[in-house]
């Protein structure tokens, strides 16, 4: 699907031409949701003395999704990870459950996919040999190595793991929000977000090949830029960086999650006057009007 943005709008909400079209499809019978597919995606944080900054990704524009838009190392999780066991450190898997709305299996899967696409897009790896601490350094052509066959999906990351003998720190993220794709979008993901903080001694790095740029920036200049329409974003990633810029260090991020609601956000789409009415609940600065000549407001 291509990406974009609606003519005439003023800030940086990415948001397809074609969206208007499908919705009006969907309305009208013609268009069959697809599945979402589970995903994760995580706010790495760091401090500095000006606060928190947060690490970000702008994706390739020629990336079929959301081309061109500034988001969080993440991706789809993989069905591998769903029962293999994984060395784990931090709450339960059934805490895990609890908190994600899902199944032990499920949970696991989803916390592994957050740490390993940090990994793989992002060079930082939340696990250790031992349940306190975490690796290092992650450079070197082993490692590397071991990255491309995680990316690739030759090896699982449970494998990855078990191979190295070590530790998934699941202690050191917490949950955010959860966001699920707009049933009219042809790809869809049930997206978990989380929040963690940059272990000491590792440094991030543009490890994705979905990625052009990467930058550490502060939450509230992110969104300050958005607002001018200077950065291109979805929905749900300045949505949580409005929510991160109450956040005085990373340490006081991952202690609010806990206490975070996790209700999925889900856009909805339906007819008034002639128009097709798009909003996110509980998120009013997204609401779109689409008149029926496809133009946005």
């Amino acid at each position: 699907m291509a990406s974009g943005r609606a003519r005439g709008q003023a800030n940086g909400q990415w948001f397809p031409p074609e969206w208007p079209e499908r919705i009006r499809a969907l309305a009208d019978g013609a268009l069959t949701p697809v599945a979402p597919r589970r995903a994760a995606t995580v706010m790495l944080l760091k401090d500095t003395d000006r606060g928190p900054y947060v690490h970000m990704l702008r994706r390739r524009a020629s990336m079929a999704f959301a081309g061109g838009a500034y988001a969080y190392p993440g991706g789809g999780v993989d069905p591998r990870d769903d029962d293999r066991h994984v060395r784990w450190a931090g709450p339960t898997r059934a805490w895990w459950a609890e908190r994600l709305g899902v199944d032990v299996t499920s949970a696991q899967a989803i916390v592994c996919a957050a740490v390993r696409e940090t990994y793989e897009e992002a060079g930082v790896l939340l696990a250790g040999p031992a349940p306190d601490c975490v690796v290092g350094d992650t450079t070197g052509d082993d490692w590397e190595a071991d990255r491309a066959a995680l990316v690739a999906r030759e090896t699982s990351f449970a494998e990855f793991l078990d191979r190295r003998g070590l530790v998934l720190r699941s202690d050191l993220l917490g949950a955010w929000t959860r966001w699920i794709t707009p049933e009219f979008e042809a790809r869809r993901y049930d997206t978990w977000f989380f929040v963690a903080a940059l272990p000491e001694g590792q440094r991030t790095r543009n490890a994705s090949t979905e990625a052009d740029r990467t930058v550490w920036i502060r939450p509230e200049d992110a969104a300050a830029s958005y607002d001018r329409g200077e950065l291109l974003m979805m929905p749900p990633t300045i949505a949580t960086l409005r929510q991160l810029t109450g956040c005085a260090t990373a340490a006081e991020a991952l202690a609010a999650a806990p206490g975070r609601d996790m209700t999925p956000v889900l856009a909805r789409a339906r007819l008034e006057d002639g128009a097709v009415v798009l909003s996110w609940p509980g998120h009013d600065e997204f609401t779109k009007h689409i008149p029926t000549g496809g133009a946005t407001a």
